[in-house]
Protein backbone atom coordinates (compact mmCIF):
# COMPACT_ATOMS: atom_id res chain seq x y z
CA UNK A 1 0.00 0.00 0.00
CA UNK A 2 1.17 3.52 -1.18
CA UNK A 3 2.17 5.89 1.85
CA UNK A 4 2.81 8.92 -0.73
CA UNK A 5 -0.24 11.77 -0.22
CA UNK A 6 -0.82 14.03 -2.40
CA UNK A 7 -0.59 17.52 -0.67
CA UNK A 8 2.52 16.71 1.08
CA UNK A 9 5.70 18.47 0.53
CA UNK A 10 8.14 17.17 -2.39
CA UNK A 11 11.49 16.84 -1.00
CA UNK A 12 14.76 17.71 -2.96
CA UNK A 13 15.94 13.85 -2.92
CA UNK A 14 11.98 13.08 -4.83
CA UNK A 15 13.10 15.64 -7.66
CA UNK A 16 14.93 14.97 -11.11
CA UNK A 17 18.33 15.63 -11.10
CA UNK A 18 18.06 18.28 -13.92
CA UNK A 19 15.40 20.27 -11.53
CA UNK A 20 18.60 20.20 -8.82
CA UNK A 21 20.80 21.30 -11.15
CA UNK A 22 18.80 24.06 -12.84
CA UNK A 23 18.49 25.45 -9.21
CA UNK A 24 21.96 25.50 -8.41
CA UNK A 25 23.05 27.40 -11.32
CA UNK A 26 23.17 31.09 -10.93
CA UNK A 27 21.63 33.14 -13.09
CA UNK A 28 22.82 34.63 -16.23
CA UNK A 29 22.60 38.17 -16.45
CA UNK A 30 21.42 39.74 -20.16
CA UNK A 31 20.99 43.16 -21.28
CA UNK A 32 17.53 43.59 -21.63
CA UNK A 33 15.56 46.77 -23.36
CA UNK A 34 14.59 49.29 -20.60
CA UNK A 35 12.97 51.83 -20.37
CA UNK A 36 14.42 55.09 -19.38
CA UNK A 37 12.56 58.26 -17.60
CA UNK A 38 11.55 59.85 -20.22
CA UNK A 39 9.74 56.64 -21.59
CA UNK A 40 12.57 55.87 -24.06
CA UNK A 41 13.68 52.03 -24.84
CA UNK A 42 17.60 51.89 -23.47
CA UNK A 43 20.04 48.81 -23.10
CA UNK A 44 20.47 48.17 -19.31
CA UNK A 45 24.34 47.70 -19.32
CA UNK A 46 26.00 44.63 -17.97
CA UNK A 47 29.28 45.65 -15.62
CA UNK A 48 32.44 43.93 -16.48
CA UNK A 49 34.63 43.08 -13.80
CA UNK A 50 37.86 45.43 -13.37
CA UNK A 51 40.80 44.59 -15.00
CA UNK A 52 43.20 46.74 -12.72
CA UNK A 53 44.40 43.71 -10.95
CA UNK A 54 45.82 41.52 -13.90
CA UNK A 55 46.75 44.91 -15.32
CA UNK A 56 49.09 45.83 -12.55
CA UNK A 57 50.17 41.49 -12.70
CA UNK A 58 51.23 41.89 -15.94
CA UNK A 59 53.24 45.04 -15.27
CA UNK A 60 55.38 43.40 -12.17
CA UNK A 61 56.50 40.47 -14.11
CA UNK A 62 57.93 42.62 -16.69
CA UNK A 63 59.62 44.52 -14.12
CA UNK A 64 60.91 41.67 -12.40
CA UNK A 65 61.89 39.97 -15.79
CA UNK A 66 63.75 43.04 -17.15
CA UNK A 67 65.41 44.07 -13.34
CA UNK A 68 66.55 40.18 -13.04
CA UNK A 69 67.74 39.88 -16.68
CA UNK A 70 69.61 43.03 -16.84
CA UNK A 71 71.41 42.58 -13.57
CA UNK A 72 72.70 38.81 -15.16
CA UNK A 73 73.88 41.24 -18.14
CA UNK A 74 76.15 43.30 -16.28
CA UNK A 75 77.55 40.38 -14.50
CA UNK A 76 77.88 38.46 -17.39
CA UNK A 77 78.52 40.20 -20.67
CA UNK A 78 81.51 42.48 -21.02
CA UNK A 79 81.69 45.98 -23.01
CA UNK A 80 82.74 45.11 -26.88
CA UNK A 81 82.70 41.23 -25.49
CA UNK A 82 79.80 40.13 -27.27
CA UNK A 83 77.94 36.61 -26.32
CA UNK A 84 77.20 35.06 -29.66
CA UNK A 85 73.65 32.72 -29.29
CA UNK A 86 72.83 32.62 -33.15
CA UNK A 87 76.08 33.17 -35.14
CA UNK A 88 76.51 36.52 -35.69
CA UNK A 89 72.90 37.47 -35.88
CA UNK A 90 71.84 37.00 -32.18
CA UNK A 91 73.99 38.13 -29.43
CA UNK A 92 74.49 39.46 -26.40
CA UNK A 93 75.95 42.85 -26.44
CA UNK A 94 76.36 45.35 -23.26
CA UNK A 95 75.12 48.85 -24.13
CA UNK A 96 74.28 51.85 -22.16
CA UNK A 97 71.57 53.37 -23.58
CA UNK A 98 71.27 57.23 -22.20
CA UNK A 99 68.45 57.87 -25.04
CA UNK A 100 64.97 56.02 -25.52
CA UNK A 101 64.39 52.88 -26.28
CA UNK A 102 66.52 51.81 -29.34
CA UNK A 103 68.86 53.77 -28.47
CA UNK A 104 67.27 57.06 -29.56
CA UNK A 105 67.04 60.35 -28.40
CA UNK A 106 70.39 60.24 -26.26
CA UNK A 107 70.81 63.66 -25.54
CA UNK A 108 67.24 63.61 -23.86
CA UNK A 109 67.62 61.83 -20.93
CA UNK A 110 65.90 63.48 -18.10
CA UNK A 111 63.14 64.63 -20.66
CA UNK A 112 62.54 60.91 -21.59
CA UNK A 113 62.68 60.22 -17.49
CA UNK A 114 60.17 62.67 -17.40
CA UNK A 115 58.03 61.59 -20.22
CA UNK A 116 57.89 57.59 -18.57
CA UNK A 117 56.94 59.19 -15.31
CA UNK A 118 53.80 60.60 -17.30
CA UNK A 119 53.08 57.45 -18.70
CA UNK A 120 53.27 55.48 -15.63
CA UNK A 121 50.73 57.81 -13.79
CA UNK A 122 48.33 57.73 -17.17
CA UNK A 123 48.38 54.40 -17.18
CA UNK A 124 47.83 53.45 -13.55
CA UNK A 125 44.45 56.27 -14.05
CA UNK A 126 42.66 54.35 -16.66
CA UNK A 127 43.68 51.59 -15.43
CA UNK A 128 41.34 52.26 -12.16
CA UNK A 129 38.47 51.77 -14.61
CA UNK A 130 39.24 49.19 -17.05
CA UNK A 131 37.26 46.35 -17.82
CA UNK A 132 39.16 44.71 -21.15
CA UNK A 133 41.44 41.94 -20.63
CA UNK A 134 43.31 42.84 -24.03
CA UNK A 135 43.57 46.21 -22.85
CA UNK A 136 45.05 45.51 -19.68
CA UNK A 137 47.69 43.22 -21.17
CA UNK A 138 48.42 46.14 -23.76
CA UNK A 139 48.83 48.59 -20.98
CA UNK A 140 50.79 46.19 -18.51
CA UNK A 141 52.48 45.63 -20.79
CA UNK A 142 53.49 49.34 -21.47
CA UNK A 143 53.57 50.22 -17.69
CA UNK A 144 55.97 47.33 -17.02
CA UNK A 145 58.33 48.49 -19.42
CA UNK A 146 58.07 51.80 -18.15
CA UNK A 147 59.15 51.25 -14.63
CA UNK A 148 61.98 48.68 -15.98
CA UNK A 149 63.46 51.96 -18.07
CA UNK A 150 63.18 54.29 -15.06
CA UNK A 151 64.52 51.79 -12.46
CA UNK A 152 67.62 52.71 -14.67
CA UNK A 153 67.44 56.16 -14.75
CA UNK A 154 67.26 56.50 -11.27
CA UNK A 155 70.07 54.11 -9.68
CA UNK A 156 72.31 53.87 -12.33
CA UNK A 157 74.90 55.89 -13.06
CA UNK A 158 75.70 59.00 -14.25
CA UNK A 159 72.74 59.81 -11.56
CA UNK A 160 69.43 60.37 -10.41
CA UNK A 161 67.12 60.60 -13.83
CA UNK A 162 70.25 60.73 -15.70
CA UNK A 163 70.78 56.99 -15.32
CA UNK A 164 71.67 55.06 -18.55
CA UNK A 165 69.13 52.20 -19.85
CA UNK A 166 71.23 48.67 -19.75
CA UNK A 167 70.70 46.89 -23.30
CA UNK A 168 71.88 43.34 -24.27
CA UNK A 169 69.91 41.88 -26.56
CA UNK A 170 71.09 42.43 -30.59
CA UNK A 171 69.26 41.23 -33.60
CA UNK A 172 70.14 41.25 -36.75
CA UNK A 173 70.42 44.95 -38.22
CA UNK A 174 67.79 45.89 -35.28
CA UNK A 175 69.07 48.41 -32.29
CA UNK A 176 70.18 46.67 -29.27
CA UNK A 177 67.11 46.45 -26.75
CA UNK A 178 66.17 44.85 -23.31
CA UNK A 179 63.18 43.43 -22.23
CA UNK A 180 61.97 46.58 -21.26
CA UNK A 181 61.68 48.02 -24.30
CA UNK A 182 60.27 44.82 -26.16
CA UNK A 183 57.81 45.20 -23.90
CA UNK A 184 56.73 48.72 -24.35
CA UNK A 185 56.77 48.46 -28.28
CA UNK A 186 54.64 45.05 -28.13
CA UNK A 187 52.45 46.68 -25.77
CA UNK A 188 52.23 50.11 -27.77
CA UNK A 189 51.35 47.46 -31.41
CA UNK A 190 48.52 46.07 -29.24
CA UNK A 191 46.47 49.14 -28.12
CA UNK A 192 46.82 50.60 -31.72
CA UNK A 193 45.29 47.36 -32.87
CA UNK A 194 42.63 47.48 -30.34
CA UNK A 195 41.54 51.08 -31.44
CA UNK A 196 41.56 50.46 -34.96
CA UNK A 197 39.37 47.28 -34.74
CA UNK A 198 37.04 49.29 -32.13
CA UNK A 199 38.13 47.46 -28.57
CA UNK A 200 37.16 49.78 -26.12
CA UNK A 201 38.72 50.04 -22.56
CA UNK A 202 35.56 49.48 -20.77
CA UNK A 203 35.57 45.92 -22.85
CA UNK A 204 32.58 47.36 -25.32
CA UNK A 205 33.03 47.01 -29.03
CA UNK A 206 31.90 50.15 -31.09
CA UNK A 207 30.54 48.02 -33.88
CA UNK A 208 28.41 46.41 -30.69
CA UNK A 209 27.07 49.82 -30.11
CA UNK A 210 25.87 50.20 -33.61
CA UNK A 211 24.12 47.01 -33.42
CA UNK A 212 22.52 47.71 -30.32
CA UNK A 213 21.23 51.04 -31.35
CA UNK A 214 19.82 49.66 -34.51
CA UNK A 215 18.01 47.05 -32.72
CA UNK A 216 16.84 49.78 -29.89
CA UNK A 217 15.41 52.00 -33.25
CA UNK A 218 13.35 48.38 -34.35
CA UNK A 219 11.96 47.91 -31.15
CA UNK A 220 11.56 51.71 -30.47
CA UNK A 221 8.97 51.23 -33.94
CA UNK A 222 7.76 48.17 -32.79
CA UNK A 223 6.63 49.85 -29.72
CA UNK A 224 5.18 52.85 -31.41
CA UNK A 225 3.56 50.57 -34.01
CA UNK A 226 1.51 48.94 -31.34
CA UNK A 227 0.13 51.53 -29.49
CA UNK A 228 -1.27 53.53 -32.94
Amino acid sequence: MSTDHPDRDVNAEDQPITEISKADEPETVKPEAVKSEDGDLAVAPVAKPRRLTMLIAIAAVILLSDILTKVWAVAAVKPGQPIEIIGDVVTFTMVRNPGAAFSMATSMTWILTLVAIGVVIGVIKIGRTLRSPWWALGLGLVLGGALGNLVDRFFRSPGIMRGHVVDFVSVGWWPVFNIADAAIVCGAILLVLLTLFGFEPNGERLRDHKADDKKLTESKAAAEGETK
